[in-house]
């Protein structure tokens, strides 16, 4: 439950105020929370490690999969960034740091040094047209004309100005076909203008999570500080075992979760006619020994793409709780919203451990050529 607390401030201070709430189009009393939890972050930071650690921002960070995944990789989080308030209120309650909104109105030259960019940027459409009609009249075209008006375009933008020695993203796999390949295409060419050494690979998180979920993981490294000499490999660890869904499952689940037999009944019907039609549309029930589909946003709807068999009675969708395990969050991750927000965040978020492994990968690769610049200079080999 939220608490008031008046405070008096003078007109300058005010008017100023009154500026800021305006850009930002929100109101004094969430201009002020902000302002206060930001100053609470910093009066609790710690002295950074002996051993000089790798700096990272997360945007467009939901509610900190990646935060998690390079913090275990033993990097810091200097600057956050997303838009929704209710990821942005987990965000906070489990990391202590309010992220910063809308990412089109961040000025790059504001953000924090960093050495790793991380970003699960959402796939929008890219416009081809213009970048088609200047090359037909033999004009030049960058990646500000092939990405602007796109969410990609501030990743772009940001490595321009900031030029961190890495940067990983992450993106639903359909991202290579989309658009018969040429979104791909145009992101991969804009991130080569940026002179970054580009890796990709599509990864499945079921080695990690009783959870078929399949995400293309893009990875580049700064050619302008380590030459174009890089190798990089998506060299994960493999694992013995396969995680199933019965790991996952709490064993006292409230009978709110149970579908009603008027929802149970709909769902039924609905595959019955897409399965005469020769559609494959409908709900799945995850084997107890085996993985489940993949979990999405639109779970808090009816749960349909995942649920749970009963016995003697009809079928339940996942706890949140259950949703957080399958994308691999510990049982200390705090969940603040409500069930339907909470089905939102998890199911727009990332298999955690899976990120955490490439996230290792990327540290170690940057440990390994912040070397050789090392011994390059006391050899002299290098300015």
């Amino acid at each position: 439950m939220a608490k008031q607390v008046h405070i008096r401030v003078d007109d300058e201070v005010y008017a100023a105020l009154a500026g800021y709430s305006a850009d930002k189009g929100q109101s004094m009393q969430n201009c002020i929370s902000s302002a206060i939890k930001q100053m609470l972050v910093k009066a609790k930071e710690v002295p950074s490690h002996t051993k000089e650690q790798y700096t990272f921002i997360d945007l467009f960070a939901g509610i900190g999969g990646m935060h998690i995944a390079y913090t275990s990789a033993d990097a810091r989080c200097v600057y956050a960034n997303e838009w929704n308030k209710y990821s942005q209120q987990t965000y906070y309650a489990n990391f202590g740091m309010q992220p910063d909104d809308d990412i089109t109105k961040v000025v790059a030259e504001d953000i924090p040094d960093h050495d790793i960019l991380v970003a699960g940027f959402p796939c929008q459409p890219f416009s081809i047209a213009g970048v088609s009609k200047k090359q037909s009249l033999g004009r030049a075209t960058g990646f500000e004309d092939k990405t602007q008006g796109t969410l990609f375009f501030d990743v772009c933008r940001i490595l321009k100005v900031k030029r961190p020695k890495a940067f990983m993203l992450e993106n639903v796999k359909n991202l290579c076909s989309h658009d018969k390949g040429r979104t791909f295409k145009v992101i991969q060419e804009s991130l080569a203008e940026l002179n970054y050494k580009v890796f990709f690979q599509i990864l499945d998180g079921k080695t990690y999570v009783p959870q078929h979920r399949e995400r293309i993981v893009i990875v580049g490294f700064d050619m302008e500080r380590y030459g174009d000499d890089i190798n990089f490999d998506f060299d994960l660890e493999q694992r013995d075992t396969q995680p199933i869904m019965r790991d996952i499952l709490e064993t006292n689940v409230s009978d709110k979760y149970t579908l009603s037999d008027k929802l149970w009944s709909y769902l039924q019907n609905y595959a019955a006619k897409h399965k005469a039609a020769g559609n494959g549309f409908g709900y799945g029930i995850a084997p107890l020994d085996g993985i489940s589909r993949t979990i999405s946003a639109r779970y808090y709807k009816d749960g349909s793409e995942i649920l749970i068999a009963q016995d003697g009675k009809n079928p339940r969708r996942l706890t949140p709780r259950e949703c957080a395990r399958l994308q691999g969050f510990p049982d200390s991750f705090k969940i603040p919203v409500s069930d339907t927000q909470a089905y939102k965040q998890f199911g727009n978020s990332v298999v955690v451990p899976l990120m955490a492994e490439v996230a290792k990968l990327v540290v170690d690769k940057l440990e390994e050529l912040d070397e050789i610049i090392v011994m390059a200079k006391k050899e002299g080999l290098v300015g």
